[in-house]
């Protein structure tokens, strides 16, 4: 145990960091693997992409492929988004929705919206929620491998979706 009143700094395992009260910078202990709690990416929408949903009934092989890297993961998640109608939409929104899923690939309770462009309005906000929510039933349940299910399972996805398209 280790508290303020001794006579010596704390030592957290098993990231073996010195910490202590006298110290002019916080403590935050340096995780030894190599992700944080939190996966973050970003999708973006350009002028030029298909604007058609991707099918997900096709059995070729990237369908029938099971994700076994974070990269995968991610590569699977922006291929089913499809950005709002251009008249439904204004360049320059973003919004950030943070997410999780089960071992089975499976979401994991409801994404929920952390960050919305300050001003939009709400028939945009709408839009853009429904397009979100379109890509997530797309999407899942995604295809872990069993490794990667385990190590993902519960673990929060934050994801920023900005539209970076052209006015209409």
């Amino acid at each position: 145990m280790c508290s303020v009143l001794d006579g010596h700094p704390c030592i957290y395992r098993p990231f073996h960091q010195v910490c202590g009260v006298f110290r002019r910078r916080p403590c935050a202990p340096e995780l030894q693997y190599p992700f944080s709690e939190q996966l973050q990416f970003t999708i973006e929408s350009r002028d030029g992409e298909s604007d058609a949903a991707p099918g997900r009934d096709e059995p070729d092989g990237e369908a029938a492929e099971r994700l076994g890297t974070i990269r995968a993961v991610f590569a699977a998640l922006r291929g089913c988004w499809v950005p709002p109608a251009k008249e439904d939409s204004r360049p320059g929104t973003q919004l950030s929705v943070r997410l999780s899923f089960k071992r089975n690939g499976e979401l994991f309770g409801k994404p929920r919206v952390t960050y919305v462009t300050p001003g939009l309005p709400d028939q945009m906000r709408q839009a853009y929620w429904d397009a979100i929510e379109a890509a997530v039933e797309r999407c899942t349940p995604l295809a872990f491998t069993n490794g990667l299910g385990g190590a993902l399972a519960g673990r929060p996805f934050a994801i920023r979706f900005v539209d970076r398209r052209s006015p209409s």
